[in-house]
């Protein structure tokens, strides 16, 4: 039987989102919205706004509003970048730290919770696979 990509895809998407979702409640006691999570799990590798729209594969506009609002929420504040004055620097306050941190634990439980239907030996091979498939085509 030959395995679908576009069936993988679906699957894998689906997984994605019923974790998401699990970990809605503790977001919203948190004060965030999924892709504001998102943004908080990124700046730190990517500090920039654009460097954050291209890693997390969205539009500028839309970091600027979910950076917009988790400044007012005081998870994370702008800065001037000392090595280039016309840039913004993001860089996550304590209370962002602490969000993202929480958030993160919560989205890792639930996923363990999905991962302990598996052997430890499928975890290895998923990993494996998953690494696998990040890797830049050549």
């Amino acid at each position: 039987m030959a395995v679908d990509g576009a069936q993988l895809w679906t699957l894998n998407q689906r997984l994605l989102s019923v974790v998401m979702d699990a970990c809605s409640a503790e977001l919203g006691e948190l004060g965030l919205e999924t892709k504001e999570f998102f943004v908080l799990a990124e700046v730190a590798a990517s500090p920039y706004p654009a460097e954050l729209a291209a890693a997390l594969m969205i539009p500028k506009a839309s970091v600027t509003v979910y950076v917009r609002n988790l400044v007012a929420k005081g998870f994370m504040r702008r800065e001037i970048d000392d090595e280039d004055l016309r840039r913004h620097r993001l860089i996550l306050t304590d209370a962002g730290e602490a969000a993202r941190d929480r958030a993160l634990s919560a989205l890792a439980a639930e996923f363990d919770r999905r991962l302990a239907r598996i052997t430890p030996q499928d975890r290895t091979e998923l990993r494996r696979i998953l690494l696998e498939m990040l890797k830049s085509p050549q």
